[in-house]
């Protein structure tokens, strides 16, 4: 894990530790955004991402819930226990945006932060656009 993927869960686990569990996601999605603040790692929240079907661009968007300097796609739940699908849709995230690297993260799990983290290494890298 890089010292980016380190920075990223420690501020998940400084989230989850002063809040525990059982709260609304969007809670989490908020606390973890000021977290990320603090400790000056560059994210846009709910950014739109274009996808393309056959080099023509799609009406519709994805929206991860953060997309951290460029590189790394944050998808955060607040569920009793990760499911198939909520793997599926940061997978997804990344094979369609061409980015490498993602975090699964829920902080509604009992007793513990949940957590895990996917590579795909054989993406090319994606531009992602500055709008």
């Amino acid at each position: 894990m890089s010292n980016l993927g380190y920075e990223v869960m420690g501020a998940a686990f400084e989230v989850y530790n002063h809040l525990g569990s059982g709260l609304l996601e969007e809670i989490y999605q908020e606390s973890f955004e000021f977290e990320l603040g603090l400790r000056g790692i560059a994210f846009c929240s709910k950014k739109e991402l274009n996808v393309y079907y056959k080099g023509r661009e799609l009406k519709k968007k994805y929206q991860p819930d953060l997309l951290i300097e460029n590189s790394v796609i944050v998808e955060l739940k607040a569920v009793s226990d990760l499911a198939k699908e909520h793997e599926a849709q940061i997978l997804n995230y990344m094979k369609i945006t061409k980015i490498r690297v993602g975090y699964l993260i829920n902080f509604a799990h009992k007793d513990e932060l949940q957590w895990k983290r996917f590579v795909i290494s054989d993406l090319k890298l994606a531009k992602i656009s500055e709008d």
